[in-house]
């Protein structure tokens, strides 16, 4: 199984950018679908972003539609989330997600259960 580490997390204020990176070890990166999801204080973990896996196709959430970028390099076993255009309902802990199996599409992706590889997280603030 692969294990996840996030990095890039910080306090930003409204309107600026931070690109979170989520390093991979383990074996054949280029064999998961990774996601990204978030978590505010008293919410639920909610989707993020999703990337295929030769990173040729991506998946958002309506919320991030627009302002956040994923992409993967395989080469290097990670996949990056660049956030632009923050918002103080961006402010969340971050979290990297990886499976094998999970289908591509609108059902699966958005759900943390289709996961079974997560990192540890990263916090984003934006400030108001």
């Amino acid at each position: 199984q692969v294990q996840l580490v996030e990095s890039g997390g910080g306090l930003v204020q409204t309107g600026g950018s931070l690109r979170l990176s989520c390093a991979a070890s383990g074996r054949a990166f280029r064999n998961y679908v990774m996601g990204w999801f978030r978590q505010a204080p008293g919410k639920e973990r909610e989707f993020v972003a999703a990337i295929n896996r030769s990173g040729s196709i991506t998946y958002y959430a309506d919320s991030v539609k627009g302002r956040f970028t994923i992409s993967r390099d395989n080469a290097k076993n990670r996949v990056y989330l660049q956030m632009n255009s923050l918002k103080p309902e961006d402010t969340a802990v971050y979290y990297c997600a990886a499976d094998q199996l999970v289908s591509w599409g609108a059902q699966a992706l958005p759900v943390p259960e289709s996961y079974d590889a997560w990192g540890q997280g990263t916090q984003v603030t934006v400030s108001s």
